[in-house]
């Protein structure tokens, strides 16, 4: 195969339309955009979503919900899924390891769901207050 001979295959490309050629092309004089209106002028369209003046869809119906930011980079553990962990000392580093909260997640808090009967030690994690009383019980601490 030589560089000079590349083609691409048959089909796959369409040649360009060439407008203001003459009659003979079909595409002189008005170049397929028919005679007068905004259509045919160069830079003339409208925006997405125009309706004619009327009040756009996207601006009649009413804003709902919200996307929060932090929701991406933030994660819940339940009390039960500590305890599969080996680690004595439970950081982010450890429960994104063992594939428990996402790589790009950058707080962590514990729930009180489920059991524990295992003594954690929790280090750079946040635990709600039932969650760190049933941790503290089990023999472990929250830092």
């Amino acid at each position: 195969m030589l560089l000079n001979t590349i083609k691409p295959a048959p089909g796959s490309t369409k040649a360009a339309k060439r407008v203001g050629r003459g009659i003979g092309s079909g595409y002189g004089k008005t170049c397929g955009r028919g005679h007068k209106g905004q259509k045919s002028r160069s830079g003339g369209y409208r925006k997405v979503g125009f309706e004619g003046g009327q009040m756009p869809i996207q601006r009649r119906l009413p804003k709902v919900g919200f996307n929060s930011a932090k929701k991406r980079l933030s994660a819940e553990v339940r009390l039960n899924e500590l305890t599969a962990l080996s680690a004595d000392v439970i950081t982010l580093d450890v429960l994104i390891a063992a594939n428990i909260v996402p790589a790009f997640t950058k707080r962590v808090k514990v729930i009180l769901s489920g059991e524990i009967a295992t003594a954690v030690k929790l280090d750079g994690v946040l635990a709600t207050p039932g969650a760190a009383k049933a941790i503290e019980a089990a023999g472990g601490s929250v830092a």
